[in-house]
């Protein structure tokens, strides 16, 4: 018999630590304990790493040294940015409006929803099919009492990519003809391997990262905070990151981001050319081998390592169960009672394929002949599931948390 192997096809949902990040990080979790708001020889050691680490996010940003803030992940960044600038400037008297869309991450729609219980309303806006924001409609959803627009650079679920600079020209236009400011967040988790950060060629204000999507460790993250960008701190305390994050710093955290990003940056290129042809092999095997595959999101502007595919006649959990016991992960994006992506409802997707939907997602260590290992496994068990629920390998546990 031969030996199983595992292939891993969820880099959306995590990347590997890089080995680079890890031996970073080891003095730090080691002889350099001490706490940077110390004033003695190894808090001093960690209050230098901080600020490297921080000069290293800043270049690759494009942004100044005092604009970056290092949080706990993703969902602080995103919470932070959004209920930070809504409350602020609520405070301020200067309005209550927020423009977001319909297909973001849970941690910026779930913001939103808790602003509404303040007071604050709250425009989703719509997408097209491919999952694209129009940056005309951003524009025209803001007005006299907007205070915040969030919209995603790069979906977490289908990959689309937004013209981030395009919606920022649109909204600072329409912004000057109402005689205010209206900052721009986006929600980068899944962008920092495909796609150039520089935050005054995207035009954003903030934008929100968390190390493990890139390589770097889990419980670590960044907030670009545009200087002057009204701010009210959600997290009080001590007078850590210039008041904005109170909290010991994780400083082996901090540092693993930072050389994590840093190289995501420097081998984009090379990671665009790899993935994205491990990704077209992956999406054009299923579309020639398995009928009634479709590819989800926009064709061309894309993460270069999403394939978000819908099966006809195929329920997700059942898939991805399937897929697991053959040692392939991947990830379905459906809720925790297993209800249809939010994504794809957004995006129009017919329940009966939205139902039946599968991302995978590659990365550096992936090979071609993991990816026509795949194929040759998602043939077989499309061909059992559809056979009939007697024959599908469903195990019965419950779903765990989304981790798109």
């Amino acid at each position: 018999m031969k030996d199983k192997r595992f292939v891993y096809l969820d880099h959306a949902a995590t990347a590997v630590l890089r080995a680079e990040a890890r031996e970073a990080m080891l003095p730090y979790l080691g002889e350099r304990f001490g706490n940077p708001s110390a004033s003695y020889v190894s808090a001093r050691q960690a209050q230098r790493a901080v600020e490297e680490a921080r000069r290293t996010v800043a270049e690759v940003l494009g942004c100044r040294l005092s604009e970056v803030v290092f949080t706990s992940g993703g969902t602080e960044s995103i919470n932070a940015a959004i209920k930070g600038v809504a409350f602020a400037q609520q405070l301020a008297h200067l309005g209550n409006h927020v423009v977001t869309s319909a297909i973001e991450h849970h941690a910026v729609l779930h913001s939103s929803q808790y602003l509404e219980r303040f007071g604050f309303d709250v425009t989703y806006l719509p997408v097209d099919a491919c999952g694209l924001v129009d940056p005309a409609a951003v524009a025209e959803a803001v007005g006299p009492r907007t205070v915040l627009v969030s919209i995603m650079l790069a979906n977490n679920e289908v990959g689309t990519i937004q013209p981030m600079a395009e919606i920022a020209q649109a909204v600072k236009a329409r912004a000057r003809t109402l005689g205010r400011r209206v900052p721009l967040h986006t929600d980068a988790v899944q962008a920092p391997c495909s796609l150039d950060l520089n935050v005054d060629r995207l035009g954003v204000d903030l934008l929100s990262l968390s190390a493990h999507k890139f390589g770097g460790p889990k419980g670590a993250g960044v907030l670009y905070l545009r200087r002057a960008t009204p701010f009210l701190s959600q997290q009080s305390g001590g007078g850590q990151e210039r008041q904005r994050r109170a909290g010991t710093e994780n400083v082996a955290g901090i540092v693993g981001t930072a050389v994590a990003l840093r190289l995501a940056a420097a081998e984009r290129e090379t990671y665009v050319r790899h993935c994205g042809r491990l990704r077209d092999r992956l999406v054009d095997g299923i579309r020639s081998a398995i009928p009634g595959a479709d590819l989800s999101g926009h064709p061309q502007s894309r993460l270069a390592n999403n394939a978000h595919i819908t099966f006809e006649g195929v329920e997700a959990d059942a898939l991805v169960a399937a897929l697991d016991a053959a040692d392939i992960a991947a990830s379905a994006c459906t809720s925790a009672v297993w209800e249809p992506s939010h994504v794809l409802v957004a995006m129009g997707v017919p329940l009966a394929r939205a139902i039946g939907s599968l991302r995978l997602t590659v990365g550096p260590e992936n090979t071609d002949e993991e990816i026509d290992h795949t194929l040759s496994v998602l043939r077989v068990v499309i061909d059992r599931l559809r056979a009939g629920p007697s024959a599908s390998l469903r195990t019965g546990a419950a779903p765990a948390a989304s981790t798109s």
